[in-house]
């Protein structure tokens, strides 16, 4: 009798357990399904890769479409962070879903979406945002993730950041916009190719701008008043008749970016002269040449690569304040400054020289940069920024450059806040909003271990075992005193 009750209670000890059991596992499942819904998971990684921002939430809260993103990862072979991410961005919105898929195992993603666009290389490790009542997509491959840098102790480049948020984020606006602005780079009078032009398209194309090339000439050139076009350095001036094109453009608000050479035969190109001057720009010939005694206004030595002074303007005060202002002009022409605004038109200086640089020609020059009696002294304007009221009513803007270099050489951008600078003057450019770059990118590399950082390595690795061991101590003196 004793043997059959010790054997019940044995049996409902068990049964017991084996209830608790199950429910332990029943609410692990159901919490890791809320955490998974909700995106109450924390991020413990060094660099919250995982981690959205304010600007994501808001982006995402104001959605005007659902859109999909489909991972392409082969199973076992998942970025687990990017993942994680994706399921955060789901949890925040539900106009956000997503899906893993492995290409091989759905070939026909590259048959649907590659017949649609020849510029965009579809492959594993990649993501494809979608939105099916806008049409469009965005592919997102690891060169949209990653960040490198200019590393000045090695003369190399090395990875800095991981950009899954900001990459990520853009695309989803791109996506789901219902009109998105056109950035169009003009051809035909000498300008900047293609290829030359190839990383700054790219650059604006993955910041919600369609870019495309054209001519004043092609039958198919159709300007829109909320088009922005680039004319980027020609060398040979307009047609009348495309000087009346570009007019009438301006007079319904359209927008121009101008980069003007220091080698750019201006003075030979009266039209385009006449329409730099309709927005108050009056370039100035030769090179700005920086003075040996202002050493922060040049770079490295060469007094002709220009750190410019960035003023504090509507489209600049938060790069200002945040200290995100370095730029980099190599070998640029300079601007008269502007004078007094009137009603109509409205011209400031965004980039300034030094108050001692001065002009110089570089054709002939000796192997000395030092300071001419003739030489014309600053400071100068390098970068202007003009609005005007036009007889139509109509807002349009400009802005004019004096080195090309600044928009087209990711060597610079990899040394300076460039790229922050160039989507900053789109935005204002262009009257949109693109996608705010205070996305903060996230450090690629883990910090080294550093005497102001031992704190937490000390207590973990250190006192947590102490602890450890003085607590096994006491135990086992209290049983050898027992």
């Amino acid at each position: 009798m004793k043997r059959f009750s010790r054997l019940r209670g044995s049996a409902l000890s068990t049964a017991l357990v084996a209830a608790a059991l199950a429910a332990l596992i029943g609410v692990s499942l159901l919490v890791d399904s809320l955490e998974e819904k909700n995106g109450w998971r924390q991020d413990y990684s060094f660099n919250s890769v995982a981690t959205t921002g304010e600007t994501t939430v808001r982006v995402l809260e104001s959605l005007p479409h659902p859109a999909h993103i489909i991972a392409l990862f082969s199973r076992g072979q998942e970025d687990a962070p990017l993942l994680e991410l994706l399921k955060r961005y789901a949890a925040i919105s539900p106009k956000v879903t997503w899906e893993q898929t492995d290409l091989r195992e759905n070939p026909g993603l590259l048959t649907k979406y590659e017949a649609q666009s020849s510029d965009q290389v579809i492959s594993n490790d990649s993501l494809i945002v979608t939105c099916g009542e806008t049409g469009r997509f965005r592919v997102l491959d690891m060169s949209d993730f990653l960040s490198v840098g200019y590393d000045e102790e090695t003369g190399g480049m090395e990875l800095i950041s991981l950009t899954y948020e900001r990459a990520i984020t853009s695309a989803l606006r791109y996506v789901t916009a219902d009109t998105v602005p056109r950035a169009l780079i003009l051809q035909g009078h000498g300008e900047l190719d293609e290829a030359g032009t190839a990383d700054l398209a790219e650059l604006l194309a993955s910041n919600g701008m369609d870019v495309a090339y054209f001519t004043l000439s092609s039958e198919e050139a159709e300007l829109r008043e909320d088009d922005l076009i680039l004319l980027l350095s020609p060398t040979r001036d307009l047609t009348d008749g495309e000087l009346q094109t570009l007019s009438d453009f301006a007079k319904a608000g359209g927008s121009f970016l101008f980069t003007c050479d220091y080698t750019d035969p201006v003075d030979r190109m009266p039209n385009y002269a006449a329409l730099l001057r309709s927005y108050g720009f009056q370039p100035l010939e030769g090179a700005v040449i920086a003075s040996s005694a202002e050493k922060n206004t040049f770079y490295n030595g060469n007094r002709l690569w220009l750190i410019p002074i960035m003023q504090n303007t509507d489209f600049t005060r938060d790069l200002v304040t945040s200290h995100a202002d370095s730029l980099l002009l190599t070998i640029s022409r300079g601007f008269a400054l502007p004078g007094e605004s009137d009603r109509d038109l409205s011209v400031s200086t965004v980039l300034l020289s030094g108050q001692k640089a001065y002009l110089r020609s570089l054709s002939g020059l000796s192997t000395s940069l030092e300071k001419q009696v003739d030489d014309l002294t600053g400071p100068f304007a390098l970068g202007l920024y003009a609005s005007r009221i036009t007889s139509e009513g109509a807002l349009s803007r400009a802005f004019v450059l004096g080195s090309s270099t600044l928009l087209t050489s990711t060597s610079v951008w990899s040394m300076t806040d460039a790229q922050e600078f160039i989507i900053r003057l789109v935005n204002t450019l262009s009257g949109s909003e693109l996608t705010d770059l205070s996305i903060m990118a996230r450090s690629a590399v883990r910090p080294r271990l550093s005497v102001t950082s031992a704190g937490s390595g000390v207590l973990i690795c250190v006192l947590l075992p102490l602890l450890a061991v003085i607590g096994a101590a006491a135990v086992l003196f209290k049983r050898k005193t027992m």
